[in-house]
């Protein structure tokens, strides 16, 4: 799947989390991070971004993320959506890129 614009999920609120994802003209994935518990679990948080972007078979990227408590399956389901929305697309095939 290939990013084409800027897209963004999730919220600002108390355990959740903002993902917002863009095209990176360096071919490559690059997260910044900016989060309320990142001495904690930063490490934990880009891990399971980093896993995701790679199920859904992204290697270009540029996502910049805040972060106010959001476990990992909110983590999870707000880059699945942020990157649905940057790559243009309604659905998932999941193994299935076309």
């Amino acid at each position: 799947m290939k990013i084409l614009k800027t897209a963004i999920a999730g919220t600002l609120e108390s355990s959740d989390i903002t993902v917002v994802v863009e095209p990176n003209p360096d071919n490559s994935v690059i997260i910044e991070l900016k989060s309320s518990v990142g001495k904690q679990f930063g490490d934990q948080i880009k891990k399971v971004i980093t896993d995701t972007l790679s199920s859904l078979g992204i290697v270009s990227a540029l996502v910049r993320v805040n972060d106010q408590g959001a476990l990992d399956c909110v983590i999870k389901a707000r880059v699945e959506t942020a990157v649905l929305r940057a790559a243009g697309k309604t659905h998932f095939n999941w193994g299935v890129e076309k």
